[in-house]
């Protein structure tokens, strides 16, 4: 598994071929032992009937992998809008205190959400993700200790809606930390490539009972397999492939904190 996601890691397309040779070879030996065995009466279509069955649990469990790995594909984008909405949240209320502390604490968030934006597009960099995430703890606590002392010198709602503001922000950070740390389940894995190696084995062995190679139409077969494979593995892996999770929620976040909030005057008619 691990020599499976080196390979993934470096070249999506180098693991697709990779795949597809996998199955071409396994269609291939299925259909030299189906010549080997000989046409027999009646073999064939029994043959035929079990391999339509393999055929159609592949197609299953495609379906119910491409629907997992969709669905943590959708959490981990979805985590970015609620943590960049609450990290943009958080400044407009540290931005509406008006005091040192305030400023300090707009301040920093701003960092916040430069690293976390860091972290989502950064690939498989264990080095580097350790660093940010270092970072990132080390702001949580300097934001934290910042907003703990506001809200110990004045404890009225503003600074309480301040706090409460910051604890979405850590909230968010550490579900979608939780979201871009879940791994695709190597049981899956193993069953959607195992179970795509038996098939094409077996359609290669009815093929051969039945002294008929067809390898065009069974290429495409299995190039139209090899693909999908490869996008739910591509689906559920968080760091690498081409299905990156977009980081726009931060930058839309921080284009709004690029100067500070003016105070427009009192309204005449106000006075």
């Amino acid at each position: 598994m691990q020599y499976l996601a080196l390979i993934a890691a470096w070249s999506v397309a180098g693991f697709g071929v990779l795949l597809f040779v996998l199955q071409t070879l396994a269609r291939e030996g299925g259909f030299w032992l189906g010549l080997r065995t000989g046409r027999r009466d009646g073999r064939a279509e029994g043959v035929g009937v079990m391999v339509g069955g393999l055929l159609a649990l592949l197609a299953f469990v495609l379906a119910l992998t491409l629907s997992f790995a969709s669905a943590r594909f959708e959490e981990r984008r979805l985590g970015t809008l609620t943590e960049a909405n609450a990290i943009g949240t958080a400044w407009l209320r540290a931005e509406a205190v008006g005091q040192p502390r305030g400023d300090e604490i707009a301040r920093l968030l701003k960092e916040y959400a430069v690293l976390r934006r860091t972290d989502v597009v950064t690939g498989n960099d264990e080095a580097a993700l350790a660093r940010i995430n270092q970072r990132v703890s080390a702001l949580q606590n300097e934001i934290w200790g910042h907003v703990t002392a506001l809200t110990r010198a004045e404890p009225n709602p503003v600074n309480a809606s301040l706090q409460a503001a910051v604890n979405d922000v850590f909230d968010a950070t550490t579900a979608e930390r939780f979201a871009f740390g879940f791994r695709f389940p190597p049981q899956m894995v193993w069953l959607l490539l195992g179970l795509a190696l038996l098939s094409m084995g077996a359609l290669g062995y009815q093929l051969g009972l039945r002294g008929r190679p067809l390898r065009l139409i069974a290429a495409l077969l299995t190039a139209a397999w090899t693909l999908v494979i490869v996008d739910i593995l591509d689906l559920g892996a968080p760091r690498i492939g081409t299905f990156r999770t977009p980081p726009l929620a931060y930058d839309w976040t921080l284009s709004g904190m690029q100067a500070p909030i003016p105070v427009p005057p009192v309204p005449a008619t106000a006075r």
